[in-house]
């Protein structure tokens, strides 16, 4: 058990990130001071060359990232201290909504540090919120119970599971009012947002608080480099809303292989003056909590040159669940 010198180190630590006033530089100092807490107390740094700590885990449909990369996510910094603030006002609005109710967590994917347990909870009492965990890779659910178990926090636990986000079906899935799913990528690539959100949100009340809220990708076309003054990025808007998309299917709606096709009309465009596409994730956390472009590697855009000159009429998207998670795109 770690002194309570650290413990406490830690509670100031998150506070700090909590502030409106903090500067982005003071924000990285803070949470590389936690992560060097966190690393000391698992011995998982996120760069260890284990094969069992890199390879990606896979899921009924998707991958979950390795321990090294899921560990390496404490170190997005704009994306934690975004997350964290998200998770502290939506409890605090339930408490506000409700006084004096306990409220229920459920968190999916919360890799070998759970953050938003170790850092979130030490700013509440146990009979004000639980969380419930889940994860599926078995040594990053060892580290997080031995970082719960050394903060001092296992009253903080309601339940443990070692599963697939994908399936798993939730005991008293009613009582939960706040759902985390920390499995996404750029672009929604590869990792198990989308499944995961089509097994889980279903089972949970109408007013549970999903966060991140939603996951919206944008298409732009980029000027060429030589005619910028004439031509700026011209944004087409969503090829992709996720929640949209979810709402399009009914609860008892298996997860589809593919969501249905995005074309865009592209006739009206003087398509020969744009020189790449760029297709750009926005990350709707809670509320007014946003990231946008370039603020995380959640969120860094995806440029490709267009042919020229430029003889299609449109441009189709889709997002495949199926045989593997990917956007793929096709012109006619």
């Amino acid at each position: 058990m770690i002194e309570e010198k650290k413990i406490n180190d830690i509670r100031k630590l998150t506070s700090s990130l909590l502030k409106d006033s903090i500067s982005q530089v003071d924000a990285e100092k803070s949470i590389n001071e936690i992560h060097a807490h966190f690393q000391q107390i698992t011995q998982i740094t996120g760069y260890d060359f284990q094969i069992e700590h890199m390879a990606a885990i896979s899921t009924a449909k998707g991958k979950a990232l390795g321990l090294n990369f899921a560990a390496q996510c404490l170190l997005d910094y704009k994306r934690t201290v975004k997350f964290l603030k998200a998770i502290v006002s939506a409890i605090l609005e339930k408490q506000k909504k409700q006084p004096g109710k306990l409220i229920k967590i459920f968190y999916a994917g919360c890799g070998p540090y759970a953050p938003f347990i170790t850092l979130v909870a030490p700013l509440f009492q146990p009979d004000e919120v639980q969380f419930s965990l889940l994860e599926i890779n078995k040594n990053s659910v060892a580290s997080a119970k031995k970082l719960i178990d050394s903060l001092k926090l296992p009253n903080y636990i309601q339940d443990f599971y070692t599963a697939d986000a994908v399936t798993f079906k939730v005991p008293n899935s009613n009582s939960f009012d706040i759902l985390i799913s920390e499995t996404l990528d750029a672009l929604l690539y590869r990792e198990c947002y989308v499944p995961i959100l089509f097994n889980l949100l279903p089972q949970f009340n109408k007013d549970i608080v999903l966060i991140p809220e939603n996951v919206i990708i944008n298409l732009s076309f980029l000027p060429n480099a030589k005619k910028q003054s004439a031509h700026q990025e011209y944004e087409i808007g969503s090829i992709l809303n996720v929640r949209e998309a979810l709402a399009d299917y009914s609860i008892s709606d298996l997860i589809p292989s593919k969501l249905p096709d995005k074309k865009i009309d592209l006739t009206s465009l003087d398509m020969n003056s744009y020189q790449r596409l760029l297709l750009d994730t926005k990350v709707h956390i809670h509320g007014d909590i946003w990231l946008d472009r370039n603020e995380s590697s959640l969120t860094i855009p995806l440029e490709s040159l267009l042919a020229q000159p430029f003889q299609n009429s449109s441009i189709i998207f889709t997002y495949y669940i199926e045989p593997e998670i990917e956007l793929k795109c096709r012109f006619e």
